[in-house]
């Protein structure tokens, strides 16, 4: 190539060639935004119905989640599960959210279930361990349904965003991020109490975890109801002992009956109920991924103990 050749300068390209390339880059990256979830994960790509049109939070062909909630003839109890809800749909939109109770509450699981008809769901127990809601109740209330293809997930604990969730609701109470000397102090990790021994591993268990998240601070499980030890026999124990700081950790959804009985039975900070905080809202999402990827039947969810206590 000549000089002159060399200097002459290059041709650019026409300016609405310019515009369209700018066009299509801006199209694509939108496309590849609206596959990504508040929480910075990917959303899973669901089909839309041919009507809708592109990024219409409606008609996805996702299956519904339903959110199994205990119930509670407090009012905090249901307050606290809709704002949970709430944030649930907020992480996903366009996700079809739904409630049901087990009892106490409206609206009732087995109505919920009926009002999806022959669709599609995924049944999100908002219990902390294996029992006999999640084994016997929620599969018995599906079975009641034949007509709804789904399947049901794992309870929420054990799992770190649980114990993250834990973590948070001290810190907010009043207990310190940083620890600067744990040898007198520890927690009780409050829950409801089951005669399942399957429950109280997974009590026992977030209690380790959670110890692991303060840093080694002892975390000792103690029940409301149905087996033992108690949180005042714990508070005792925990004091003769020496550990004359300590919290209680409420180990609950949600606020009732049996979350106030924990905290007057505490002797310093005591901490909320699970409730809203953020993180649990993105361990129910995890739990509906999670049960869409292993897509087991509802009776083998039920009777897999590995599954249901699994991360």
């Amino acid at each position: 190539m000549t000089e002159s050749a060399s200097a002459q300068p290059r041709e650019s390209l026409p300016l609405d060639s310019t515009a369209q390339l700018l066009t299509r880059i801006t199209a694509q990256l939108g496309a590849q935004l609206s596959h990504v979830s508040l929480n910075g994960t990917r959303r899973p790509m669901h089909h839309r119905t041919g009507g809708s049109a592109p990024g219409s939070a409606t008609t996805t062909h996702a299956p519904a989640l339903v959110a199994v909630a205990h119930g509670s003839r407090d009012p905090q109890a249901l307050r606290t599960v809709m704002k949970l809800l709430d944030r649930v749909r907020e992480l996903r939109p366009g996700l079809d959210v739904r409630l049901g109770h087990i009892e106490l509450n409206e609206p009732l699981l087995p109505a919920t279930l009926a009002g999806l008809g022959s669709g599609a769901a995924v049944l999100v127990p908002l219990l902390l361990g294996r029992g006999h809601h999640v084994k016997r109740d929620i599969p018995a209330a599906l079975a009641a349904a034949p007509a709804l293809r789904a399947t049901i997930a794992a309870p929420l604990g054990p799992h770190p965003l649980l114990v993250e969730a834990l973590y948070g609701r001290l810190v907010e109470a009043g207990w310190p991020a940083e620890e600067a000397d744990s040898r007198g102090s520890a927690v009780v990790l409050a829950a409801a109490g089951s005669r399942d021994p399957d429950s109280a591993a997974d009590t026992r268990r977030t209690a380790r975890m959670l110890s692991e998240r303060l840093g080694g601070v002892p975390v000792v499980a103690a029940y409301a109801s149905a087996t033992t030890p108690t949180v005042p026999v714990v508070v005792r124990a925990l004091a003769a002992r020496g550990r004359h700081r300590v919290a209680v950790a409420s180990y609950f959804t949600a606020p009732g009956r049996f979350a106030t009985a924990a905290a007057a039975a505490a002797p310093g900070t005591a901490a909320a109920p699970l409730g809203a905080h953020p993180a649990m809202a993105r361990l129910l999402l995890h739990r509906y991924d999670q049960a869409l990827a292993g897509a087991l039947p509802a009776d083998e969810v039920a009777t897999n103990g590995h599954l249901l206590a699994s991360a």
